[in-house]
């Protein structure tokens, strides 16, 4: 009886259980000699997070103000999103988000970023949210793409090319 109730209970359970996942893609493109960020978090994550920071009522899907959202968004990106290259932090500058679906995708930029050999990432966005935040991280270098995951509270990845 323990197992059939276990057989039925186990599908319910992960249907039901919140995945908490965001996407980090840090690609180099090599006529512009720059590195393009892109990050894929689930808006309400990122939503929750902000407003409790910020202490102020928003909507990431529809902002009142869109230039108050992208400054809380590039403030918080910038704290928890930090991208070393041959063993110098590059300057990542926020573009923008666009919604799409449930999830926010930010962009974001370091130029003047020549070939490299290593890449150090320490990415821990929403880690303070959430104990099982998975974080995945994909490094795209002349076509090559070496991906990683983090789980909290695991923060650094270093990618050799």
């Amino acid at each position: 009886m323990g197992l059939i109730l276990y057989k039925w209970l186990l599908p319910a359970f992960i249907a039901f259980h919140p995945f908490y996942v965001s996407v980090t893609e840090i690609e180099h493109v090599k006529a512009k000699n720059e590195v393009q960020v892109s990050c894929r978090i689930f808006a309400d994550d990122l939503e929750t997070v902000l407003k409790k920071e910020s202490k102020l009522p928003l909507d990431i899907i529809h902002p009142a103000n869109k230039a108050q959202m992208d400054s809380l968004i590039a403030g918080y990106i910038n704290r928890h999103l930090f991208v070393n290259v041959d063993g110098k932090l590059i300057k990542l500058t926020y573009l923008g988000y666009k919604m799409e679906e449930e999830a926010a995708w930010c962009f974001l930029v370091a130029q003047h970023v020549t070939s490299f050999k290593q890449v150090k990432i320490k990415d821990d966005i929403l880690y303070s949210e959430h104990p099982n935040q998975i974080n995945m991280i994909h490094v795209i270098r002349d076509g090559v793409r070496k991906s990683n995951k983090l789980d909290n509270p695991k923060a650094a990845v270093s990618v050799s090319f």
